[in-house]
Formats: C-alpha cells, structure tokens, sequence
C-alpha cells in the first residue's frame, strides 16, 4: 500500500520520449534514490539504469529516456539498488503529449477566420485542434475545437486587432488517460487580414488618431471663439465710439491732384461752380403771338391763376434749346405740355406729371 501510494507524473512527449517525476524531498527525504525502468515484457525482462536524471537540490527527482513501445514498466529503488521502493506498469500511448502544430496558417475572409496546420504522421483521429482568440477588449480567450487539422470561427470584427494562439490536444479518455495538450505555438496578431506586430500598435495608432484629432477640433473651436469675440469688439467700439472718417477718401481730389493745397482745391471748387451756373442759366422764352394774346385774355377771364404753354414742335424734333422752360412771372401757376409730358410750374416748385 505505500508503494501504491507515491505519486508520479508521467509524460510522453510525442510518443518519442518519456519524463517521469516524483517528489523526491517529500517520498524520500533520508536519501537519494535510482531509477530504472524496461519496455519489454514477459518473463525476461531487461532493466535499464535512468540515462538522465533530473535533480531537485542534488536529489534525483525525476529521469528522462526514449521511448522504445507501448508497454512501460517502472522501478524506483534505494540509493544501492538493493531494495525496491516503488514500481508500476503502465501503457506509454495513454500519456502522450503532443508536439506544438507546424506551418499554422491564417486565412480571413469576410468575418471568418480559417486555422490549418500540417497533419502528425501518428495518431490524428486522437488529435484536436485548438484556436484561441482575444480582441483588445476581451478579458480572456475566446476558445474554438476543431478536428485536426483546421479549425474555423466567424464574427470576427475586420476594425478590431485580435490575437490568435493553437495547439493541438489528446481526446480523453479515449486516446488518453490524462488531458496533455501540446504547447501553444507563438501568438500571432491579425487585424482584417493583416498580420501585426502586436496590438499595441493598433492602439497607438487610434490614441495617435484620437488625440490629433482632439487636438484640431480644440484649434477649431479656439479659432470661432475669437472670431465671436472680434465681432462683438468691434460691434461694441462702433457703438461706443463711432469711426472717424478719413478725409484722404472723402476729398480726394484735394490730396490727389492738389497734394493737400487747400486754397487751389477750394478756388478750383468755385470757378467750376460758376461754369456749371451758366451752363444751366435758363434762356428767355420765346411764346408765339397769338398764344400770349389768347392767354392774356383767357386770363382776363379766368383770373391770374395759370398759364398753359403747348410745344408739340419740341416733342417732334427733340430740340433741346426748345425744351428748356424759364421766364415764369412767379406769381403764376402754369401748366405746360412738353414731350408728352405735364410740367405743373409753381412759384419755384416744378412737378411733372
């Protein structure tokens, strides 16, 4: 019973080598004990002497040899082999580890991402591919098992930089009596398609991003302020204090052609002024006869209220001499008819209608 009682891990890594281990400070505290073991079975059996030991503070807790069949006897003996402390026989297939996948490959299409790995020359129908996967915002791995050797798995975000991480495993307990699965291969980082560094870049690229943008829209918004404010400034000093006009636009004839010469500009001002006068100095009116007769007497009759003078000749032959309309006594109201037009002359008002 207390040999039955000592515990042991047993591995088979890849059906090539055997590792066996105990706790050697806690079985066998009081001295160093040796190792054999045999593949052969029967009666005649041949022990072999552990070709490697390994050791836990210079005491041998564990050895390591080839593997050389499916049946594994095991025998632990004190220092001088005299006396055996512990034994066991066991099938070395039910223990196996096996080796990390080789040529994994990545293929993503659309949201769905396909693992593949080359296929062991032993034991696949025992085998199991297993894909893990995390986004940058997943706490822990996403897992996905697939016979070997290809394993796929849709919903993949093409935004979203994911690392992906396999290795294969033993069916238990059909292949295997303990659940070994072989070491994860390297993780590797993909973003649609687009195999990364690491995800990290992923993340300094959008926090670049974000603070670039954050960054302009803060010069923006900066930029509008102040042009509020300039527009308030300057809404708020016009009220306040009203501008001066600059005399260099209003006169500028008198800086232009005078250069500021204030008594030629003004007398050049005034002899113009005199000019236009008698240009538009109004001629003597030129009445017919027998027109100012009839409106004398209508006058007679009507009072001295109006006078209505007629030029159809003007309005015919467009004489601008003839147009001109002056003489009115000032006491009258006169009406003349002139280019289709009415003039209403009053005192010193004209009207036209």
């Amino acid at each position: 019973g207390w040999k039955d009682a000592i515990s042991t891990t047993i591995i088979n890594f890849n059906n090539e080598k055997m590792q066996i281990t105990w706790a050697a400070r806690e079985l066998f505290p009081s001295e160093n004990v040796s190792f054999s073991y045999t593949f052969d079975e029967g009666k005649h059996k041949v022990w072999k002497p552990c070709p490697t030991y390994l050791l836990d503070q210079d005491y041998n807790s564990g050895c390591l040899f080839k593997t050389e069949g499916p049946t594994l006897a095991i025998s632990i003996r004190n220092s001088n082999g005299s006396e055996e402390l512990f034994s066991k026989r066991l099938k070395s297939d039910f223990y196996i580890k096996p080796n990390r996948p080789e040529n994994v490959t990545f293929f993503w299409k659309d949201d769905t991402v396909t693992v593949s790995c080359n296929k062991p020359e032993r034991a696949v129908k025992c085998l199991r591919l297993e894909l893990q996967y995390k986004s940058k915002f997943d706490k822990d791995w996403q897992s996905r098992t697939s016979k070997c050797c290809s394993v796929g798995e849709q919903g993949f975000d093409p935004r979203k930089c994911y690392s992906f991480r396999v290795r294969l495993k033993r069916l238990v307990p059909y292949c295997n009596v303990v659940n070994y699965s072989s070491d994860w291969e390297a993780e590797t980082f993909w973003m649609n398609g687009t195999l990364l560094d690491s995800c990290d870049d992923d993340i300094k690229s959008q926090s670049n991003t974000v603070i670039v943008l954050s960054w302009l829209l803060a010069v923006l918004l900066m930029m509008l302020i102040l042009l509020i404010l300039l527009c308030k400034w300057q809404r708020l000093q016009n009220s306040v204090m009203p501008p001066i006009p600059d005399p260099k636009y209003i006169f500028d004839d008198l800086f232009k052609d005078h250069n500021g010469n204030f008594q030629e500009w003004i007398d050049k001002i005034d002899h113009a002024m005199v000019q236009t006068k008698l240009e538009y100095e109004e001629p003597e009116c030129i009445i017919e006869a027998e027109s100012q007769q009839e409106d004398e007497k209508n006058s007679d009759k009507q009072g001295p209220q109006e006078k209505i003078f007629s030029f159809p000749r003007a309005a015919e032959n467009n004489d601008p001499k003839a147009a001109q309309i002056a003489c009115l006594m000032p006491t009258s109201n006169t009406i003349a008819s002139f280019a289709g037009f009415q003039i209403l002359m009053n005192d010193d008002m004209y009207v036209m209608l």
